[in-house]
């Protein structure tokens, strides 16, 4: 464990980031194909495609929430285990990941009742009708199911990568998600099952991940050792697993506000079509986008330890690189959706008028997409050195404080296309900013190492 820590602070950063990030990307594009698979499959169920893809667009601030408390927990637990073991306090380190699955078990059934005895209610006011109410509820209701398993799986996917081991948080999110795509094929079609099929994998494929990721722990396989008696809840480390994981948590819970302003503005100027046309490129954007995200996991724990080991140099190097590779990969995420729209929508739905209206939507919604990454680069950098603050800002400018007036104000001037030049707006804006606040972090980073220069030759002429 020691070597694995130590290297974080010694080995050239390039080829550290590359070691973290390659698993990160992968566990991420596997996350993402979760609920990617589960569209394309029930989108191009035989009849109801098109009103079922539109259910489960309406399920998705559902599944955004419980993704924000994966986050809260996982993101963290992992930054604190980082920076705990960078400070050298093992035990501590040790102490999070038992208060972390206390966690997830009491929030993942809270999430659970809430959503079951509720369902009817909560769906309706994320912008179900009368025709897709009926495909969202028999999705969501099995999902929330499996909540436990989901927050357990996606949470223990950060923190073993938090331990040092992130070869095989990447591992169990591949198996994880390869069982998820043949039991799709399997439920929906083999056994007739439909949107209820793909619920159902989606849980049977996140209970795997879920048992594996605890396995680890409980066998003593792991770097860090688990202990009953971590289980109990200190309230210290609570306090610091919401302090940091508060950003990323707040950052989702805003895209499911988002994400249900936005289905009401799409019934009202698009119709049920219009949902669903969002669902599809949201997909789109989980699969172009969860690259971005996995090389920000993979450089937080290089981020987190340096920084603690007052290493600013290196910290900012990762950052640098991260905003490259991370624009270099939009940009090119953006040149195949602008030239091969059509192609892309038409893999979650054959209907000529839902896809007609997903490529104008495409196109529009993600015309500023390279300059996203330095938004979610910056605000995890920001939240990886600890400063929950202004992470927590950061992640609530592009996806609360501009987008959201602007999906009020801009729809009802100019109807649907208000809708999808909403978020580029709001894209340029928040990369501003952010590209301002990350000057001023480093730059006072470069003056805490000029007075730290200053008082060494003090002393040495002292």
């Amino acid at each position: 464990m020691e070597n694995n820590q130590q290297i974080l602070g010694t080995e050239p950063v390039g080829k550290l980031l590359l070691k973290y990030s390659l698993p990160a990307i992968v566990g991420m594009m596997v996350n993402g194909l979760y609920n990617v698979v589960d569209r394309i499959f029930i989108g191009n169920i035989p009849g109801v495609g098109p009103l079922a893809i539109t259910g489960l667009g309406v399920t998705m601030p559902i599944m955004t929430i419980i993704l924000a408390f994966g986050m809260l927990i996982g993101i963290g637990t992992s930054t604190n285990i980082s920076i705990k073991l960078g400070q050298g306090k093992r035990d501590e380190a040790e102490k999070l990941i038992g208060n972390a699955i206390t966690l997830i078990i009491g929030i993942g059934l809270i999430i659970t009742v809430i959503g079951l005895v509720f369902g009817d209610q909560i769906l309706q006011l994320f912008g179900a009708s009368e025709g897709s109410l009926q495909y969202a509820k028999a999705y969501i209701n099995i999902i929330l199911l499996g909540s436990i398993f989901n927050l357990i799986g996606f949470s223990f996917n950060h923190i073993i990568r938090g331990d040092g081991n992130p070869k095989l948080s990447a591992t169990i999110m591949v198996v994880g998600c390869i069982a998820n795509i043949i039991l799709d094929a399997i439920f929906i079609f083999g056994f007739n099952m439909g949107i209820q099929g793909a619920a159902l994998a989606t849980i049977t494929s996140q209970f795997i991940t879920a048992i594996w990721g605890l396995s680890y722990y409980l066998k003593g396989k792991s770097n860090l050792k688990f202990k009953k008696s971590n289980l109990k809840l200190d309230k210290s480390l609570i306090m610091a697993i919401v302090a940091i994981g508060s950003a990323p948590f707040a950052m989702q819970i805003a895209a499911s506000c988002v994400q249900i302003i936005c289905n009401n503005s799409l019934r009202t100027y698009g119709g049920d079509l219009a949902i669903g046309a969002m669902a599809t490129i949201n997909s789109i954007i989980m699969m172009v986008g969860m690259p971005v995200i996995g090389i920000s996991q993979g450089a937080q724990p290089i981020v987190g330890f340096n920084y603690g080991c007052q290493k600013y140099d290196r910290a900012e190097k990762t950052l640098k690189l991260c905003i490259v590779y991370a624009t270099l990969g939009l940009s090119v995420g953006w040149l195949i959706v602008q030239v091969f729209p059509v192609q892309l929508v038409s893999m979650f739905n054959s209907d000529a008028e839902l896809v007609s209206i997903s490529v104008d939507g495409i196109r529009k919604y993600l015309s500023m997409m390279p300059l996203i990454g330095i938004s979610m680069i910056g605000s995890n950098y920001i939240q990886s050195i600890g400063k929950a603050k202004q992470a927590m800002f950061l992640s609530l400018l592009r996806q609360v404080i501009l987008l959201v007036p602007m999906m009020l104000f801009l729809p009802k001037y100019f109807g649907l296309n208000g809708v999808w030049f909403a978020q580029p707006i709001a894209d340029i804006v928040s990369c501003v900013v952010t590209t301002i606040l990350i000057i001023r972090e480093v730059k006072s980073h470069k003056r805490v190492n000029v007075d730290e220069e200053n008082i060494e030759k003090k002393a040495v002429y002292m």
